[in-house]
């Protein structure tokens, strides 16, 4: 490539966004663009450099050696571009921008929808995007810049990135209605091993508190006999109404079947579990945007 040729912001943007999401499709989804719009961004920078950056083999994205190399510059100068941004936007008062708001299940479909609107109306200059994921792809999506803020219910340690402890949730045990254990007055977690226990997937900020939990207790998570695995909290609940097994769950979650009378509490002594809910962020300077965004559920959460 000639020192005079220009390569277009917006192609490296898509470069790096491909990358980082291993798909066009994918990429285009979260740019907000078609996918034919986002390959020809890509091979429009191609063209410019005159290199094969991705690799589109049997549809499957791979990049290659010049993608490679490519990609640390590229990722630095869009950093640059949103310091600019930033250090401009802190000129007006206005607050402006996009953020992509990572949330585990329980802060993602419970905690945040009810305080996000709140934010919005104070500052309708901005837009949120709330996607969920489990806890260790919350931290990924933030740790890699894709997310600029995450929240989850429990820590990864080792991540690059910062934790807050905003809010909390409580963890309960449930079984069915008619479940043997509700004829003892109290239960432990070594009567716990041979009941059939249905969990969250692996990488779940739930299970992670709950094996941690039962390790205080004395027991070793892998002597559970796990039944089931399931990715969802509501999921869990409903299995355990169908007779299933015991299961642990965030009581926003549960409540509702513990009115009804179609689950009820394991009266073990440790639960309900009270954990702290995290705020996850960037270990660089937040977007002023990212920034009253963390203000305000400081103040909503009681932090």
């Amino acid at each position: 490539m000639g020192v005079d040729e220009v390569v277009n912001i917006a192609q490296l943007k898509t470069f790096v966004t491909v990358v980082e999401h291993a798909s066009f499709s994918d990429a285009a989804r979260s740019m907000g663009l078609s996918q034919p719009a986002v390959t020809m961004q890509v091979q429009a920078l191609e063209a410019d450099l005159g290199v094969t950056l991705l690799d589109r083999r049997y549809r499957k994205v791979e990049i290659t050696e010049s993608g490679r190399t490519l990609l640390p510059y590229a990722r630095k100068v869009l950093a640059e571009l949103d310091g600019a941004r930033t250090a401009l936007d802190q000129l007006s008062e206005t607050v402006t921008g996009r953020l992509l708001f990572a949330a585990s299940t329980t802060p993602g479909q419970y905690v945040l929808p009810r305080l996000l609107g709140g934010f919005l109306k104070q500052f309708p200059e901005v837009g949120v995007s709330l996607r969920v994921f489990d806890t260790a792809e919350v931290i990924e999506k933030v740790e890699s810049g894709e997310a600029q803020l995450g929240m989850t219910g429990a820590e990864v340690h080792g991540a690059r990135v910062e934790y807050e402890s905003l809010g909390h949730d409580d963890l309960v045990m449930i079984c069915a209605p008619d479940h043997a254990l509700l004829k003892k007055e109290e239960v432990r977690f070594t009567d716990l091993v041979d009941e059939p226990f249905i969990v969250r997937e692996s990488g779940s900020g739930t299970r992670m508190v709950f094996e941690d939990a039962i390790r205080r207790g004395g027991v070793d998570p892998a002597e559970l006999r796990v039944v089931m695995e399931l990715g969802t909290n509501e999921a869990i609940v409903s299995a355990v109404e169908g007779g299933m097994g015991v299961g642990v769950v965030s009581l926003w979650v549960a409540d509702k079947a513990l009115q009804l009378g179609t689950v009820a509490r394991v009266p073990e002594g440790s639960f309900p579990l009270k954990r702290p809910l995290f705020l996850v962020m960037p270990r660089t300077t937040l977007t002023r945007a990212a920034d009253a965004l963390v203000d305000y559920l400081r103040q909503a959460l009681g932090s």
